[in-house]
């Protein structure tokens, strides 16, 4: 292989928004589920029950910067 066939990983290129997740409609993961309640027990805020797996990422990215763990 050459140099020019190799290709540096670009970190942001498999990061996809949660809205085009085909299983973002599913329930969060036990990680995310854990996760997500450790950050808004910190931020003093309740989570509701009913989340998908793609609002649970989003909340987390948000409590993540009001946290500030997501620095």
């Amino acid at each position: 292989m050459t140099d020019r066939n190799r290709r540096t990983p670009d970190p942001q290129g498999a990061i996809k928004d949660p809205d085009e997740w085909v299983t973002g409609d599913e329930p969060p993961t036990a990680a995310q589920e854990s996760y997500l309640h450790t950050l808004a027990r910190e931020a003093g805020e309740a989570v509701p029950d009913d989340l998908t797996k793609a609002e649970a990422s989003r909340r987390i990215d948000e409590l993540q910067e009001e946290t500030g763990r997501g620095r």
